[in-house]
């Protein structure tokens, strides 16, 4: 199981590695190098956050079924919580655009879902294990 996640993350963080160049360029082009920075701050975040949920996904994947869920889950909701928060803080800013860093963040996070379930469709991951004990 934990080297189909592997995969699933694996192409997920190249598709939303795309949405991220493409919403640097943008920001880039739209908002000049306040908008580059605030789309690259956003991509910064988006990554970290993937980052950490896909290590400790990948170590509850170890433990059980049931424990990477429950992973799943708690990292989702720490980092929607943590993404307001930042959305929060940055809204007044004058040291990058925030609707730049927003918007890409909300891009990337679109991007790497919707790559995550477009990906373990295809892959067709078993969800019961053959070989588990009863």
């Amino acid at each position: 199981m934990v080297a189909q996640y592997a995969r699933i993350a694996r192409r997920s963080a190249a598709t939303a590695a795309v949405a991220a160049v493409i919403m640097a360029v943008l920001f880039a082009v739209l908002g000049g190098s306040k908008g580059l920075i605030g789309a690259l701050i956003g991509v910064a975040v988006v990554a970290l956050f993937f980052g950490i949920s896909v290590i400790a996904v990948a170590r509850a994947a170890r433990v059980s079924p049931q424990a990477m869920m429950a992973t799943a889950v708690g990292t989702y909701i720490v980092k929607i919580l943590l993404l307001l928060i930042f959305v929060g803080q940055f809204q007044g800013t004058t040291a990058f655009n925030p609707k730049a860093f927003g918007l890409t963040a909300l891009a990337c996070i679109l991007a790497y879902t919707a790559a995550q379930v477009v990906w373990s469709m295809r892959l067709k991951m078993l969800y019961v294990e053959p070989d588990g004990e009863r």
